[in-house]
């Protein structure tokens, strides 16, 4: 994997942006979120696993900043 990867994950409502090289690999999102954030799965990303307002409130408990979010409708 390349650290400066930058990956974005989208459920149509809400986007999850994802920089590798910021990951403390803390596994906050996979704990708060799992139907989310599955590091075994590929993509380990699956947006459309939650409602979009679960989506920010975990994304929002990254203690790295590795995981972002914006609304698709702005």
């Amino acid at each position: 994997m390349d650290k400066s990867e930058i990956k974005e994950y989208s459920n149509g409502e809400v986007t999850i942006v994802w920089k590798a090289a910021l990951c403390q690999h803390s596994a906050n999102c996979v704990k708060g979120l799992p139907d989310v954030f599955n590091s075994k799965a590929r993509p380990w990303i699956q947006a459309d696993g939650a409602d979009s307002d679960a989506i920010r409130k975990q994304v929002d408990k990254c203690p790295s900043g590795a995981l972002t979010w914006y609304d698709n409708a702005k």
